[in-house]
């Protein structure tokens, strides 16, 4: 059982980035799924999707996998493959170490293993689904689309890459009501203007939001045939992407 998130509940000299440390490990299910609308509708969608994707003979990818809930989406899904085995991977050796231990109860012949790495240095195969579930806004722009290169070349004819990001609109009054409207969520999930404020501050240099314009192009750019948002709420989205 998570602990519930207070880590801005009291006021902070100074609010320093977000990352992502033991303090947040402790509390990261209550956060994301008070902070990210249709949170547990991805995961659903990870692994329908993981399963009409996945291939045989293959590895499948969480990149930034965290606490291993879209790992557990995939391998759910893909008992019924031969020779199918899900990587995770994550830079930050808090998250992949608890990680490890939540992995450790659920049971599957599906082999799954957890690194702590970059996923900027990870080396990628043979792949016929890999995920990103919130992950890319935190890679730094100009890191992007070689990282996108690298996982389209990585996967299998057929394969697909699903991408989950918060995004940004076009449009200023439009984007200022996408915030607002989440604001709105989060103080019905009990954060305080506190509490949103400090997050937000601790957040703004460390997660760069692009718009759905700018991550269909990029897509396409890398070599994707077609890419498509499949979920969204609010400012939130869900992305495939298929080879």
């Amino acid at each position: 059982m998570s602990k519930k998130d207070a880590i801005f509940a009291e006021p902070l000299p100074q609010v320093s980035d977000f990352v992502f440390d033991q303090n947040v490990v402790e509390v990261f299910p209550d956060m994301i799924n008070r902070s990210v609308p249709g949170y547990q509708s991805i995961l659903q969608g990870i692994g329908q999707l993981t399963k009409r994707f996945a291939q045989s003979h293959s590895n499948l990818y969480d990149l930034g996998c965290s606490l291993g809930a879209a790992t557990l989406a995939m391998r759910q899904h893909v008992s019924h493959l031969e020779q199918v085995q899900i990587i995770g991977i994550d830079n930050s050796s808090a998250m992949v170490e608890r990680c490890q231990l939540h992995l450790q109860g659920y049971r599957s012949t599906v082999p799954v293993s957890i690194r702590c790495e970059d996923i900027l240095h990870s080396e990628l195969s043979e792949a016929s689904v890999v995920t990103m579930n919130f992950t890319l806004q935190f890679v730094p722009p100009e890191q992007r689309q070689p990282l996108l290169q690298r996982i389209y070349d990585s996967l299998k004819p057929g394969g697909a890459l699903l991408l989950s990001e918060k995004f940004r609109s076009n449009s200023p009054s439009m984007n200022e009501l996408l915030v607002d409207i989440h604001h709105e969520f989060k103080r019905a999930n009990g954060y305080s203007e506190l509490e949103i404020a400090q997050k937000r501050a601790a957040i703004e240099n460390v997660m760069r939001i692009d718009t759905l314009e700018t991550h269909h192009q990029r897509l396409q750019q890398v070599g994707f045939s077609q890419s498509q948002v499949w979920f969204q709420c609010y400012n939130f989205a869900a992305l495939i992407a298929v080879k």
